[in-house]
């Protein structure tokens, strides 16, 4: 099992590039996990433990908005990295997560990989360095969002 996980996060996009031996150092916070469509995955509010690569189905990131009910920011699909609140105090998850259709993923334990991170800091920063790449393309995403809400109100 352990080969097998250590050759999907080789293979992931997110990973591409990254070191054999942080690949092996990291590979012990991961396992596969399943979800219905439909599932909660999260909630906001919850603790962040965990963040997910999606292999398999769709994720929807949602928001209750008030006097309107919930609100979809964001679809994520396979390939894609669900979830950066494991890495940033206080450890709480922002919005809600969805699985829109049958969803496998690599689950990995926040905790788990902060610690390696801690004992390696070269680990730590090509971490950091990817996480930030994603959170900068999230937010790409909702100022397009937003422009589109609020230009057109213009």
């Amino acid at each position: 099992m352990i080969e097998n996980l250590e050759r999907i996060i080789a293979e992931h996009s997110f990973f591409h590039g990254m070191d054999e031996r942080h690949i092996r150092f990291i590979v012990g916070c991961a396992k596969n996990v399943r979800f219905e469509e439909g599932q909660m995955i999260f909630r906001e509010g919850d603790p962040a433990v965990h963040f997910y690569f999606l292999r398999e189905g769709m994720v929807s990131l949602e928001l209750m908005v008030p006097n309107r009910g919930r609100a979809i920011l964001q679809t994520v699909a396979p390939g894609e990295v669900v979830g950066w609140s494991w890495l940033v105090a206080p450890y709480r998850w922002h919005f809600d997560g969805r699985a829109l259709l049958a969803t496998r993923a690599l689950a990995f334990d926040g905790k788990c990989l902060l610690a390696k991170c801690e004992e390696d800091h070269d680990l730590g920063y090509e971490i950091l360095k990817r996480f930030t790449s994603v959170v900068s393309e999230r937010l790409e995403v909702t100022r397009l969002q937003l422009l589109d809400l609020y230009g057109s109100a213009a």
